[in-house]
């Protein structure tokens, strides 16, 4: 038989959902992951509630959260994947606080060295990918929720010295990210969509100068099949290969569908779905890009895993 929440539960539960599934989220880089994790975190509170249900219950939800996370980061992590990992992308409504807004009883969050919605740009979340999951958790806590570190310690079950020295690698596995960093904003989002719509064209057009005319000269286009569609199994870097590369598939196994053009992530990217699919190309692709201070695309990414596509909505008409 299975245990039937408390009221107070059950009612914390619903109040701090938003708030948990984004810092899952934020943590696994999944939309997936995250609805597993928020699921589970329940489960876990039916079973084993906190001692005292009079003292405010998000700290100790948030604790639990982001011990399932971490789980379910290390797993997927031992888990052999095929070819480049992506995030998940997913619609930029859904990030909005106050999915992951801070704790009334903790400090405001001015002094954060990243606020709530770079900590969900998929720049950021790429740049994660080079951290351990304790070291994740401590960034997260630290530098977006502007945990203290005793505070950070009381969430994660570690002394305050390991928050410390943890807290010190993360940033600096994160160096990489900060020298070439873009604070989402509507300049960058402007940016963005202007690069993307000039890239589209030249590679619907099967313009490889045009194309090429739209990267930096360091240019690198990952993608993200999963074993499951065609992608690359290794990134392309350089502009010539990256042009030759896009067009190439656009003249091997695109035709016709529907396109929109969705906020994802915070900032502009394509969605594309296909009636016909040829060969194994995916069905629903999405591609998107970062650019550099000059407005020159700097990162493609092409998203055709299904499984990293359940947090986009279908495009209208199909």
């Amino acid at each position: 038989m299975h245990a039937v929440p408390s009221p107070s539960v059950a009612d914390a539960f619903r109040a701090h959902e938003r708030h948990l599934w984004g810092l899952a989220y934020r943590m696994t880089g999944s939309a997936a992951d995250a609805d597993d994790v928020v699921q589970e975190t329940f489960a876990r509170a039916i079973e084993r509630p906190p001692a005292r249900l009079d003292a405010p219950l998000r700290p100790w939800l948030a604790h639990v959260a982001l011990n399932v996370a971490r789980d379910a980061l290390r797993r997927r992590k031992r888990r052999r994947y095929v070819g480049p990992w992506l995030p998940a992308p997913v619609e930029t409504a859904d990030l909005d606080p106050p999915d992951l807004e801070q704790q009334p009883d903790a400090a405001s969050g001015a002094e954060a060295r990243y606020d709530l919605r770079e900590s969900a740009s998929y720049a950021f979340l790429v740049a994660l990918e080079a951290l351990s999951p304790q070291q994740r958790a401590v960034l997260l806590l630290r530098d977006v929720l502007d945990y203290t570190v005793r505070e950070t310690a009381g969430a994660l079950a570690v002394s305050e010295g390991n928050v410390k020295t943890t807290h010190h690698r993360a940033r600096r596995a994160m160096r990489a990210y900060d020298r070439t960093r873009l604070v989402p904003s509507t300049q960058l989002g402007e940016a963005t969509r202007a690069a993307l719509e000039r890239f589209l064209v030249a590679i619907v057009g099967h313009d490889a100068a045009a194309a090429q005319a739209c990267l930096a000269e360091a240019v690198r286009a990952v993608s993200d099949g999963g074993g499951e569609y065609l992608a690359a199994l290794r990134p392309v870097r350089g502009r010539d290969r990256v042009a030759r590369f896009l067009v190439g598939l656009q003249k091997k196994v695109h035709r016709g569908g529907r396109f929109a053009l969705r906020s994802l992530n915070g900032l502009p990217a394509l969605v594309a779905e296909y009636e016909e699919p040829v060969d194994r190309w995916a069905p629903r692709v999405v591609i998107r890009c970062e650019v550099d201070a000059t407005g020159m695309i700097r990162e493609v990414h092409v998203v055709v895993a299904s499984a990293k596509l359940t947090g986009v909505r279908p495009v209208d008409g199909l």
